[in-house]
Order: C-alpha cells, then sequence, then structure tokens
C-alpha cells in the first residue's frame, strides 16, 4: 500500500528515502539491458528496467509504435505515458537497500521530449504542458537519485547494435536520431551545460563487445556500489 509523507515541502513515499537509487542512463541500445542484467546477480540490488511493455500496449494501443511512426501527433501522446511510468518507478517499492533503474523522469524530459521539441516534430504548446507537468511533479514529490551511471556509446555502435536486435518499433530509427540523442547526453551528462544534475555521473565508455563490457562493470562495481552511499 502506497502511503506517503511531507519532508521540506515535498511528497515523500514512506521509507522510499531511505533506498538508494542509481540511474543507468544511454543512448538506445548503449547496453543499459546487459548492464542491469549484470548487476540483478547482486543480492542487495533490486534491477527496475524501463516499462516499455506498457508503452506498446495502453488498453491496446502501441503509443511507442505510433510515436515512430508520426512524432508530431502522437509525440505527446507517449511522453506522457512514459512522464507517468517513470514517476511510477520512482515511486515503486523495492525490497532491496538498492534500486538501480534503467533511465529516469529525468532523461526522459531533458533528452527525449527535448529532442522532439528541438527537432520540430514536438509542437510547442505540447511541449509546454509536459514541461508543466515535468516542473510541477519535480518540485512537489521528492525523486531522489544518488548517482548515475552513463553508459558513454558512440551513435554508430548504438545503430549497428539496434539493427541486430531487430525490435519491431525500432526499424524505422535512423542514425541521425540516434546522433540527435547522443549530443543531448553528452550535454546533460558530460559538458553539463544544458540541464541539472539530479546526481553525480560516473561514465563508462560502452563501444566494446559484450565480453569486454562484463569486464567494465566488474572493474566498475565498487565505483557503483559506494556511489549508492548504503552498501
Amino acid at each position: 500500500m502506497l502511503t506517503t509523507r511531507m519532508c521540506a515541502g515535498k511528497l515523500v513515499r514512506n521509507g522510499g528515502d531511505k533506498k538508494a537509487v542509481i540511474c543507468i542512463e544511454g543512448n538506445i541500445a548503449s547496453g543499459k539491458t546487459t548492464c542491469l542484467e549484470y548487476f540483478s546477480k547482486t543480492s542487495n540490488i533490486e534491477v527496475l528496467t524501463e516499462p516499455v511493455s506498457k508503452w506498446r500496449n495502453v488498453r491496446g494501443h502501441n503509443p511507442l509504435a505510433l510515436m515512430y511512426q508520426d512524432p508530431k501527433r502522437w509525440g505527446i501522446t507517449l511522453q506522457t505515458y512514459v512522464q507517468l511510468t517513470m514517476l511510477d518507478r520512482h515511486l515503486s517499492s523495492v525490497s532491496a537497500p538498492v534500486r538501480m533503474m534503467e533511465r529516469s523522469i529525468f532523461s526522459a524530459k531533458y533528452i527525449f521530449v527535448e529532442n522532439l521539441f528541438r527537432s520540430g516534430k514536438m509542437p510547442e504548446v505540447d511541449f509546454a504542458v509536459l514541461s508543466e507537468w515535468f516542473d510541477w511533479i519535480t518540485t512537489n514529490i521528492s525523486i531522489p537519485v544518488d548517482l548515475i551511471v552513463y553508459l558513454q556509446t558512440s551513435p554508430q555502435t548504438c545503430y549497428e547494435r539496434l539493427k541486430q536486435r531487430c525490435r519491431e518499433e525500432e526499424k524505422v530509427i535512423p542514425l541521425e536520431y540516434l546522433e540527435s540523442i547522443h549530443h543531448l547526453y553528452e550535454d546533460w551528462l558530460i559538458k553539463q551545460t544544458s540541464f541539472p544534475l539530479p546526481a553525480p555521473v560516473l561514465v563508462i565508455p560502452a563501444d566494446h563487445d559484450l565480453q569486454n563490457m562484463l569486464h567494465q562493470y566488474e572493474e566498475n562495481r565498487d565505483k557503483i556500489l559506494a556511489g549508492s552511499c548504503l552498501l
């Protein structure tokens, strides 16, 4: 049962502020799933993947596919639902002392909504409405993040991986889209010039093959767990 209280003027889920939160960020096909699967084997970490299945089926509709087909028409529909479901991920109850999430409500707004707007595929009024919702949420609800792990990957690598995994909705994604997402991530997490950071950032180069990436995750395990401040 969801119970809440007020803390410093913000709504806080009872017990939620006692859990460490690590967000795995990166471009499409940057290796987030592999990273989450690796750390899911650690007993004191609970992994929360992006709720893609929900984005593919909202009472029989697939807003994810619709957005890729016609972003001007369906961008706000998908991103409104993404914002809701990512908020639900942040506030959901976990039993482990550490919550490791795939992306966050922050990247949903700072990367994907921003990209739709900057590319001219989201009308200004839609962007304004989504921004008002985001500002209200982040002002009135406590959404703690302790560490961002950025899987830094070249757009070309992501494009090759995307073609290999053959997800139906992703077949229409061009390289240019991945390049735009990459630049927004770099401005946010590397240059730190575009939007506020909710937490410190740990950068892991992620252009390597699977075995090399598993080795990288093992090498960075202590830094990631130290970033949680609870292990």
